[in-house]
């Protein structure tokens, strides 16, 4: 199944449009193309909602935020809305800082997000309860599948919740992904590049839930057989190994 939708992507090459943290803008592109999407990153309010219309698939993350980009992720969100376009929000430490979870507040009360991807300490935010942070980091949770399924509710969306198992929570159900690797935690913008990971997986046809479950597990099998490569030792080695697994012509450890 993985697979068979692994190879639609690669033939459709959809464009994701991806309003993102300058950080990880190199990461992520480099991982889509691995993949096989086709990326854009545009952060200028002037063209946002033209380029959100042009794409397949749009991602909303607010590592590095400024006015001026919370400002194009609504215009380009309520275009990609319009246009049928579907639109991942990643809310990277929203619970940091008030101009973090003000922003992320505007953007979920003025788009419609089909999928809100973030580890539990974000989701917990989400979901109305404490958590400790430092810096955009924040603290583990362990009632993941609660966090999943009440941020899927209150905000009528799919959630992914990142871990050691990730959990999605749709519509009152829950699933889990056990692939990946510790040393993805130790390279900046992994998570960042998952939300556009799973912004491609969703831009292709199929049964929505099926599509991200798939982008799950293929990005945490190619982490799985990156750190196995006899040529890596940590996570400085890991990440060319790791991108030229997601761009494996055949699915990792199948």
């Amino acid at each position: 199944m993985t697979q068979t939708l692994i190879q639609q992507l690669r033939s459709e090459r959809p464009l994701i449009h991806n309003i993102t943290n300058a950080v990880v803008m190199n990461y992520t592109a480099n991982g889509l193309l691995a993949l096989g999407a086709s990326p854009i990153m545009s952060n200028a309010v002037q063209e946002a909602g033209d380029v959100a219309r042009l794409a397949d698939g749009l991602l909303l993350n607010i590592g590095t935020l400024n006015e001026h980009q919370v400002e194009a992720m609504l215009e380009a969100g309520k275009a990609a809305n319009e246009a049928g376009v579907p639109v991942v929000l990643d809310p990277v430490g929203v619970a940091a800082t008030s101009y973090r979870a003000e922003a992320c507040r505007k953007i979920l009360s003025t788009v419609n997000v089909d999928v809100i991807k973030g580890n539990a300490g974000e989701l917990a935010f989400l979901a109305g309860e404490k958590v400790e942070t430092k810096g955009v980091d924040s603290g583990e949770a362990s009632n993941t599948d609660e966090i999943a399924l009440k941020v899927s509710e209150l905000y009528e969306t799919m959630a992914v919740c990142t871990g050691k198992t990730d959990v999605i929570g749709y519509q009152g159900e829950v699933f889990n992904n056990d692939t990946g690797h510790q040393w993805l935690s130790k390279v900046t913008g992994s998570g960042c590049l998952l939300g556009a990971f799973l912004t491609a997986f969703l831009a292709i046809e199929g049964d929505r839930v099926g599509n991200v479950r798939a982008g799950l597990y293929h990005f945490g099998k190619a982490a799985e057989q990156a750190a196995s490569h006899p040529h890596v030792s940590g996570p400085g080695t890991f990440v060319p190994a790791f991108i030229d697994a997601l761009g494996a012509e055949e699915e990792a450890g199948r």
